[in-house]
């Protein structure tokens, strides 16, 4: 199933966003090493976790987490603007339709074929969930690897400046353009998603 949500109260109170944290912990810190904060040794969740952010998590038919997104409105504080704006030659982009891809995660339980097709199938949402939702650009930060993965899907993606080196990895900031177009693009170039898990529609939670 795809959940779009917002959060009002704790960021770790509803079920499905309880999941997305632990998964981003064992992700982000348990496998990546990142200095990040974790709550209660259990929960990834950082000061952009905040009631202005939107959710796209995937669940199986349990609940249990399979892959999510976060998405900051680039008008208030996000990571790119403040955090690594020197990624950027020029101004870092901002405005009503320009959102920032965060802590694309997928679930480290996941098989390779099941990491494939929960990835195509994430992808898939935030276009659509951008066409729906006004939105006409993405930004976002990424390691090398992932930047060259990012390139391939099928969309317009641009590099924002040169790269940047922060210890023993490269980064780059990067934007992704939203046209009518981008979904049937992304299809051409090998991007399935798996209609299952987003046939059950949408849930909006405040």
């Amino acid at each position: 199933m795809l959940h779009i949500q917002r959060i009002e109260a704790a960021p770790h109170a509803n079920e499905a966003l309880r999941a997305m944290f632990e998964a981003r912990k064992r992700v982000f810190v348990d496998l990546l090493g990142w200095d990040i904060p974790v709550i209660a040794d259990r929960f990834e969740v950082d000061q952009f976790d905040d009631p202005h952010c939107t959710y796209l998590l995937l669940t199986d038919a349990e609940g249990r987490h399979l892959a999510s997104a976060r998405l900051l409105p680039t008008v208030r504080p996000h990571i790119l603007g403040t955090l690594y704006p020197h990624l950027c030659a020029g101004p870092v982009p901002q405005g009503e339709d320009v959102f920032e891809i965060t802590r694309f995660c997928l679930d480290r339980d996941l098989s390779a074929g099941e990491r494939r097709s929960a990835r195509d199938t994430l992808v898939c949402a935030l276009a659509d969930h951008a066409l729906a939702h006004g939105i006409h650009a993405y930004t976002a930060i990424a390691e090398r690897r992932w930047f060259e993965q990012i390139r391939r899907f099928g969309w317009t993606v641009r590099r924002l400046g040169t790269e940047w080196r922060e210890g023993s990895t490269w980064l780059s900031a990067l934007q992704i353009e939203i046209t009518p177009d981008t979904p049937a693009r992304l299809r051409a170039a090998g991007l399935i998603p798996n209609d299952g898990l987003l046939s059950h529609g949408e849930r909006e939670v405040a």
